[in-house]
């Protein structure tokens, strides 16, 4: 019996679906233009995530270190820092590879380079550059060093400065811009969707109207509001299914060209991505379709079951 309504219920929805014709096509296209959106927020966010990291990876802070500072508490201190969690990457340049730096950066300015031979020793300290995982744990690893800990306290004598105050305002804002750009994403998302509904509500109920004697002739003789609704569920999932496969079809020659054309500009390729990442990419929106399509049924059907 449960097989045999399933049956009828999966026919009558493919009936409506055809028999409306037009309508069903204006369905189909606000959905899909929906969908698109929506696939393309998931790769603006692949391009924002990608300039964002290429961002984090310029940012570090540096820990320069006294002239008279040896190097093995140096690269012990580094070993420690490698240890902590927050840490990503700590790269040790020498007092003797600061030099060379300096002497590089100014081969043209012979004042310069005289006044260092002046001096007659070298000048510099070795320093750490320490990246982060997140730009928002700097703070904290200037703090084991800075702060009360054992590892600050054991190198206060050889550690000379750390520039993370003059780096605070652009890492402070890359964080910003993280958080900003993950807030308005799911913003967007959300209006978007609800204006889908919206908008696949007004659509459906159209569909519906169409055949609202037949719901009446169908009460009449006593079928239950589940049966009556089903189909017309099954009829808005049919919606979503093919306005995904329309979504999922335009955006192959648009990646296409994109990272044939534009790989350069936007800091990936987005049809190596949109292909790499095409089941968690393509399996979201789908759902998000069938979901739309679905509900937006079940509220336009119930006008009629209620009246």
């Amino acid at each position: 019996m449960f097989w045999t309504t399933f049956k009828r219920v999966l026919e009558s929805g493919w009936i409506n679906f055809r028999r409306n014709g037009l309508v069903s096509y204006a369905a189909i296209l606000v959905t899909t233009i929906t969908l698109t959106v929506i696939t393309g927020l998931f790769l603006l966010n692949a391009i924002l995530h990608t300039t964002i990291d290429s961002i984090q990876k310029q940012v570090d802070i540096t820990v320069y270190f006294t002239v008279d500072a040896q190097e093995e508490r140096i690269l012990s201190l580094k070993q420690t820092l490698e240890s902590l969690p927050e840490v990503a990457a700590v790269g040790y340049i020498s007092a003797d590879d600061e030099v060379l730096a300096f002497r590089e950066r100014h081969s043209d300015d012979y004042l310069t380079l005289q006044a260092l031979e002046e001096l007659g020793n070298n000048p510099f300290g070795g320093n750490l550059r320490i990246s982060a995982h997140d730009s928002t744990q700097y703070e904290s690893i200037v703090n084991v060093l800075e702060g009360d800990s054992q590892v600050a306290r054991d190198n206060a004598e050889i550690i000379d400065r750390i520039n993370f105050a003059q780096n605070k305002v652009v890492i402070d804002r890359l964080n910003r811009l993280i958080a900003d750009s993950r807030d308005i994403g799911l913003i967007v998302t959300i209006i978007l969707s609800f204006i889908s509904v919206i908008i696949m509500f007004t659509t459906v109920r159209l569909t519906i109207y169409v055949v609202h004697e037949e719901i009446g002739i169908m009460r009449l003789v006593g079928a239950s509001n589940s049966y009556i609704r089903l189909p017309f569920i099954v009829e808005g999932i049919l919606y979503g299914f093919f306005a995904w496969t329309l979504t999922f079809l335009l955006f192959l020659p648009i990646t296409y060209l994109l990272g044939r054309y534009a790989t350069d500009a936007l800091g990936l390729n987005l049809y190596t991505y949109y292909l790499s990442h095409f089941f968690s990419i393509a399996g979201v929106v789908l759902l998000i379709g069938l979901f739309l399509g679905a509900l937006s049924s079940a509220f336009a059907v119930r006008k009629y079951l209620r009246s």
